[in-house]
């Protein structure tokens, strides 16, 4: 029987993102990162000791150009961006299944299937984090009125002891959990797309939103195991990222690989 031509196209459109992934399937990904990582560790383990060196040098800057104000925004927007810091894990667990030598010196000087486009599209993560900060700061002066900032010393204990200072925990996490969002589901999956395929920015941004909200109830699982791995490093003083960033980073590959090879429902 023939179906109607208008609503054929509509009803796989829905459908063809649709990759029925358990919730433990975010268990299984990061299992995969921390093999990934200890199998021929020194390249893993380089990197993430350079994406370290990096965080605690930007954020040392911060407090040395008295811009300690937007710490807690840069360390949210250090997630958004993560995903195109990784891609050289990407890289590593790429070449570690296609059985091609690895080392640190590859995985810093690769060549994307897409070329300029990653850098595009870190771009445009970079400004998404711009924005991010900039909402900050004008919560910050909607709440607060334009003063300068007290400092973490002082900011804190009004943030958690004070009516005003709950507000703006309130209204900010309700803001920044947006940011979040957005920023998690059009990166997530856009730069390992970027690296394997031939493809452009928005198109794999597109398709990674699509891939995260038709999978949310894994990817909510994957979301919260990086937040509160994330959590971990910054309480060893962003030295656990050593470890950590290559986990995730060579996590983040196996989940691509998992949405790219999952089986996509027929519709009659």
């Amino acid at each position: 029987m023939t179906g109607i031509p208008a609503v054929e196209p509509r009803l796989r459109m829905e459908t063809r993102w649709e990759r029925h992934l358990p919730r433990t399937a975010a268990l299984d990904w990061l299992a995969a990162g921390w093999r990934d990582t200890w199998q021929k560790p020194l390249p893993s383990l380089g990197y993430g000791l350079l994406v370290t060196v990096i965080s605690i040098v930007i954020v040392v800057g911060l407090f040395g150009l008295g811009w300690d104000f937007i710490l807690l925004p840069a360390l949210a927007g250090f997630m958004v961006t993560g995903p195109v810091l990784a891609i050289g894990l990407y890289e590593k667990s790429r070449r570690l299944a296609a059985g091609e030598p690895v080392s640190l010196p590859a995985m810093i000087f690769l060549r994307p299937r897409s070329g300029g486009q990653v850098l595009f599209s870190g771009a445009l993560l970079l400004l998404l984090t711009l924005l991010w900060m900039r909402a900050a700061v004008i919560l910050y002066a909607l709440f607060l009125g334009v003063q300068p900032f007290p400092g973490l010393d002082n900011i804190l204990p009004m943030l958690f002891g004070t009516p005003t200072g709950w507000a703006i925990l309130g209204v900010g996490s309700a803001v920044g959990a947006l940011f979040a969002a957005f920023a998690f589901g059009i990166s997530l999956f856009a730069i390992p797309m970027l690296l394997e395929q031939r493809t452009d920015a928005l198109t794999a941004m597109g398709s990674s939103l699509a891939l995260v909200w038709h999978n949310r109830a894994t990817v909510l699982v994957w979301g919260a195991i990086v937040t509160a791995l994330f959590a971990l490093a910054l309480a060893t003083g962003l030295l656990g990222l050593i470890v950590i960033f290559p986990v995730l980073g060579h996590a983040t590959w196996h989940a691509w690989g998992a949405v790219k090879l999952g089986v996509v429902p027929q519709t009659s």
